[in-house]
Parts: C-alpha cells; structure tokens; sequence
C-alpha cells in the first residue's frame, strides 16, 4: 500500500478522502494504541480522524498503526530462548551441561557426575543441536508475557510524532520528486520505494532532471515495461544499467547481471536509444570497454545484427567484442601519468569535473612542485561545475588527509569493507589549509538563502552527510555511516530478529567490548552468556516462524567500545532470509517489562548484505557520555561456524579506522550557514516567529510559516547549483 509507504518514509499520514462522521471514538483508540509502539498523532491527525465516518476511520487507523509497527520492528514476537530474561539466565556451562544431563537421562542412561558431565560439554565432544530443549523456545510468546510484570513508562521513552499530509495522491508524487530528484544515491530498500511510486506516479509530474543515473535506470526501467519513452538517457552505461534494472539486476553496476530476454518492442527500445546516444557524441563509445563482457552478454539478447536502422548502436557491440578501440578519458589521464605528465592529465579529466576531483588527491601526491599548483587551479577551476556531493566527498578527504590513517578502510556499495596500510604520504597543511578553504566557500555558496532564522537542534550535528545511501541500511531512526547520536538511558539492550526461509538458519547476536586501544575486553555470546553485567538472552538456531536473541549491557560497563555483530552460524544468509533486522533500546533499570518493546526502541535497521558478518554500530564511551556510532558494514566471514571469537581482530581494526576518521557531519554545513542565516541552537522551546527547523524531526507547535529541514536535504542543498553539471562525471 503506498499510504503504508508514505507513512514509513515521511512520518506523514496520507488524509483519507472517506465519508464524514463521528470517528472519535476510533481517534482515541488510534491515539492509545501509537502510545504502545512509541508514536504519537499530532492534533491535526487526531482531528482528521475523529471527523470521519467509523469505518474508513477505522481503515485509517489500522493502517497507521501497521505502518509504525514495522517500522520499529513491532510487528513480530519477540520471544527470549530463557523465560525470565534478563533475570535467571543460567552460567553457560552450567544451562549445557543441564541439556547433556536430561538427554542422558531421556536416553535411558545413567546419572553421570558433576564433573564428567562438565568435561564432555567443555572438551567439545558433544553436539550442542542433539542436545534436547537447545536452541528451540521451550515456551511460548504469551507464555513469555506473562511471566514479566507489566512494563513502566519513563520520561526519556521515545515518542516520534505523526503529522497529518495532504491526500495520498499528492504524497505520493511529493515523495516521489523528492526520491527521484535528488543527488545522493539511494541505498536498496528506496530504490525498491522509487520504482514503486514510478509506477503509481507515471502520468504525475515528472522531476525536472534526474542526477543520479541508477534513478534514472528505476524510473527507465518501469518505463520501458510499460511501453513509455525512456527519460535522461545520455551515455551508453545508462542504457547497460537500464538493461540491468529491468532484468532486476545491480544497477550499480557493481556485480555482473543475468540478462531476462527482452521483448521485440523492448529490443527496439533500448537499441534505439544506444542509437541516438553515440549518433550525438561518437567519444561516448569510450565508456564501452569497461563493461566489455557485460555488453557482449547483454547483445546476446538485444541481436543488434537484426536492426541495420541503427548502425550506431552496433558500433557499441563492436567496441565491446574488442573489433574497434576507443580511447576513454580515464586512459588518456593514465597514459599522461604513465608518462610523467601530472598537469596534462589533470586538464584531460577536467572535462569530467567529478573525474577530477576524484582523482585529485592521487594527482596532487604525484605532481612536481612546479605542476602542483597547475594541479590546484584546474581542480578549482572544477569546484563550480561538480556536483555538490563530489564536493562534499573532497572536502571529507582533504580533512583526513593530514598524517597517515591507523589502517585505510575501503568500504564498497554492498557495505563489504576491508583494511590496508595507509602507505600515502600526507598532503603539505598549506596545501589541505588551501583546498579546505576554496571548498568551504563553494559548498557555502550553494547552501539555500532563508529569510527566517534557522533553529538547530543540537542532536543532528552529529549526523554525518548522507553523501551516499549505500552507505545505511533501510530502517527506523537509521543515520549514515560515522553518524554520532547521543545514548541515554541506564541499560543498552541489543535485539536482532530472523525468519528463514527454507532451511535451517541459525543467527548470533553478539557483542565485542574493546579498550581505549582497541584490544579485546571481553566479549558476551552463545558461548557465554554472562560478562562484566552483561547478559545473553539464549541461543535460538532455528527460526522457521522467527527468533529473536537479545543482549543486555548496563552503561556501566568498564569497556570503551561495545561492539554489537550478528554471526550467521549456519544457514541462509542476510540476503535469502524472509526477514532479518538489527536494533536497539535504551531502558532504565527498573522499567521492567518483556524483552521487546517498542516505546524503547531508539533504532532498527534492516539486514541485507553480502556478508556472513553484520556489524551494524559501535558504542563508544568519552567525556560527554555514551555515543551510538554507526557503521553498516558487513565482513565476508566464512560459510558457516562463524564466532565473536574468530573475528576480533578484523573487527577491531575497522571499528579503529571509522572512529578515528573525521567525517563531514551537520555541524560542518551549519557552520557555513551561519554567514549567510541567524543560526540559533535549540533548547526545547517552541519559538515565537517562523523559523527553519533543522533536526531529524520536527517538534509539534511550530509557528505557522515554518519549515522542517531534515539533515538528507543538507546534502542535497550543497549540491545544487553543480548537481547536473556534475551527474556524468
């Protein structure tokens, strides 16, 4: 439904077009029942409801509160492995060798001492999956409720407010200009929301220009099935990607697809516009050689031999098959290094501005002194055509470029990361003092002029740039990768959830805890339950109708750095299974209540990655207290077996390198603003005049006139003005 969408993606309830009545009564309940989960109707909401008829009263209602369940992950039960979690979890050892003495005793044997029984489950001689009772819930979920007292509110229980929209249809094609339009690329759960809404919004108004060309290939792609003229369609690649979406492979491009066999009309579609692309700009030929072998698999299916109209397009497959060579930008810039000649390969990419200014580090390291400053003019030269978010990029790297990093961490588009040496030498402080500056001033130039004072709440200045959406994961209250949210509360509790699919799966939700070098202090998992305060839930290893583990971690934990991972020990992986998830609640000590509940959750993010390793945030513990760090990052792990203990050490060194990287957050882009705006810090009270909120969310009460800023616009605001000069590079 794309009311449920709306909801999720824009806490904004779609107003409903049903027949007027006395919905008070369904108001109420709608208004007890987004209390339970953590969420709160603003009055105009409420009043909305409330004045409608009782039946599409009530379907709004339902709908609401299904929307918000998901979101934080309350749509499921949530059952611990031990009934009184987070009291009377048993030592580890002990509650195994209880299973290994009721399967003896089940089996017919004998009582076997305390200390033979202790040495047959330590000495790894006994299969802890034959044991009876082991990794299965031996109670149910009511079963579970009951045996907990009821839960008790406290003041710092989270409660995000909904707010009334406009009717589905504008919401719709609100979201959708917003998703398509911008300039930081969508990560997978929004790419899947953008062809959604493309479908539903083809005949709407269409975005004025389409930056990002895996949106071009979502919106293409829907496009091309349903018989309509493709749209932004400028390169060969953007016809590779096109071919990729609408056989629902990677658009990136990062993995190679299995082409679908195309349709006649379709064949003629995308034939035609390779066609038109390299009639227009022959030079477009050179981007063909990168995807060689994807080209040729792809004219496998398109037959281009069959269609002598477009001699043109032929000429792709050509290039491709290896029969005519065409020289790209990029092998010009190489060949010119190869040669010694730094400056000249800088102006060949300064025809692709982002080409540029990706590469400038590597050209100003490589420069001679008399070619740096040759090197400087032409990146600045490029700073007014790029796009925002290259900028932004550049302006991140320059600042971590003053001394060597700890370890180099490359994170790629799946959330895959692995460490090197950082062999680079460090760029001069004039020369990063110079860069800095001149992107300062252009970053700046492109923020948006506002005639009312801009209100900042201080919990967003920790919100690291989305310049990327591969870099997060789908979810609730999930911030990109280096984000710092402040962590209050007394007690941390972990959850992950799993559903499988079709064999047996067995996730492990556990935790690393680190000191201030980053050396291991411990750690709490399904080989041990109980750490420094720290307490497991249990291990569940099958999961046919969903599992979920937990873990405690009072904050006073002497460790520096809590690391919470999901193992796959066996099974499906992040990508098969139905359903998986990774979140986290904040409680005081004597809330009581069930494992789960969703007035806590402070965040939930989905878990869909490559790898048999998730590590979705750190904590880390400094002067101002705790702070949730997030990460998103998946490690390859091996196929199965995998264990908190057989990964310290990698998972140490890329907590290490993501701490200690200094990323672009809000408060950099406030900063900026401050010349061009009267920047206030927000202290909870409402203000009298309109103003520019800027925050993750806005407080219910605003002076009418004012605007909600969220931290994604930020980034899209920095980029505008060079945004679609800067799409092609």
């Amino acid at each position: 439904m794309l009311e449920k969408l709306i909801i999720r993606k824009t806490l904004r309830v779609p107003a409903a077009a049903g027949a007027p009545g006395d919905g008070s009564a369904v108001a109420r309940q709608l208004d007890a029942a987004l209390l339970d989960a953590g969420f709160a109707a603003s009055r105009a909401l409420l009043s909305h409801v409330g004045a409608l008829a009782p039946a599409p009263a009530m379907d709004l209602a339902a709908t609401v509160v299904s929307a918000v369940r998901e979101l934080v992950g309350d749509h499921v039960q949530h059952n611990a492995y031990f009934i009184g979690f987070p009291h009377d979890v048993p030592d580890t050892v002990e509650f195994w060798v209880e299973r290994l003495r009721a399967a003896v005793l089940a089996g017919g044997g004998t009582a076997l001492t305390e200390a033979q029984l202790r040495a047959a489950v330590t000495q790894g001689g006994v299969n802890l999956l034959d044991l009876p009772g082991y990794g299965t819930y031996q109670h149910t979920y009511d079963e579970l409720l009951a045996a907990h007292d009821a839960f008790v509110g406290a003041a710092g229980d989270r409660l995000t407010v909904l707010h009334l929209g406009d009717t589905a249809e504008v919401e719709a094609q609100r979201l959708y200009l917003a998703l398509a339009g911008g300039v930081t690329p969508l990560g997978e759960a929004d790419l899947a929301a953008l062809g959604e809404l493309a479908v539903a919004c083809l005949d709407g108004v269409q975005p004025d220009t389409v930056p990002v060309r895996e949106h071009r290939a979502v919106l293409n792609g829907v496009r091309l099935v349903l018989g309509r003229p493709l749209v932004a369609v400028d390169t060969t690649t953007d016809v590779l990607r096109l071919a990729c979406q609408a056989s629902g492979g990677d658009t990136s491009l990062a993995t190679p697809a299995r082409f679908r066999s195309f349709r006649r009309p379709e064949r003629r579609v995308l034939l035609a516009a390779l066609d038109a692309v390299v009639a227009a700009s022959p030079d477009k030929l050179g981007d063909v050689a990168r995807y060689a072998e994807r080209w040729k698999r792809l004219g496998e299916r398109l037959h281009p031999h069959e269609h002598r109209q477009w001699p043109h397009a032929q000429e792709v497959f050509a290039v491709a098959r290896g029969e005519r060579r065409v020289p790209n930008l990029a092998g010009r810039a190489e060949a010119a290094i190869d040669a010694g000649a730094v400056a000249p390969a800088a102006r060949v990419l300064s025809a692709a501005p982002g080409l540029l200014l990706r590469a400038a580090d590597r050209l100003l390291r490589l420069a001679s002194p008399a070619e740096q400053a040759a090197v400087v003019e032409q990146v600045t030269a490029a700073l007014g055509t790029a796009s925002g978010r290259v900028l932004c990029s550049l302006r991140e790297h320059v600042g971590n470029r003053l001394a060597p990093a700890s370890a180099r961490m490359y994170a790629n588009r799946s959330r895959r990361a692995w460490i090197g040496r950082d062999e680079r030498p460090p760029l001069p402080a004039g020369l990063v003092a110079e860069l800095s500056a001149r992107l300062d001033a252009q970053i700046g130039a492109r923020l948006p002029q506002t005639q009312r004072p801009l209100l900042v709440d201080p919990d967003v200045l920790g919100v690291a740039l989305p310049l990327s959406g591969k870099a997060a994961e789908g979810g609730y209250a999930v911030l990109p990768r280096g984000s710092r949210a402040p962590v209050s509360g007394e007690l941390l509790r972990f959850f992950t959830y799993w559903r499988q699919t079709s064999r047996r799966t067995d996730f492990d939700l556990s935790v690393l805890l680190l000191d201030d070098g980053y050396h291991t202090a411990g750690q709490v998992s399904w080989t041990n339950y109980h750490h420094d305060g720290i307490v497991h839930s249990g291990d569940i290893t099958d999961a046919p109708h969903g599992a979920t583990e937990f873990i405690d971690v009072p904050l006073t934990v002497g460790a520096r750095y809590v690391v919470p991972q999901v193992h796959i020990y066996s099974g499906e992986s992040f990508d098969e299974v139905a359903e998986s998830m990774f979140g986290y609640q904040t409680r005081a000590l004597d809330q009581r209540g069930a494992p789960f509940d969703a007035r806590t959750v402070r965040a939930r993010s989905d878990l869909r990655g490559p790898g048999r390793i998730a590590l979705p945030m750190v904590f880390a513990h400094g002067a101002e207290g705790w702070q949730a760090v997030w990460l998103h990052l998946y490690l390859h792990g091996r196929a199965s077996f995998n264990r908190v203990e057989n990964n310290t050490f990698t998972t140490a060194d890329r907590v290490r390198a993501l701490m200690e990287r200094r990323y672009l957050t809000m408060a950099y882009l406030v900063d900026l603003w401050r010349a061009r705006a009267e920047v206030t810090v927000w202290d909870g009270r409402l203000p009298d005049e309109p103003v520019t909120f800027v925050g993750l969310e806005a407080p219910e009460g605003l002076p009418d006139g004012s605007q909600t800023y969220p931290p994604a616009e930020g980034c899209e605001s920095a980029a505008q003005g060079g945004a679609q000069a800067g799409a092609g590079a």
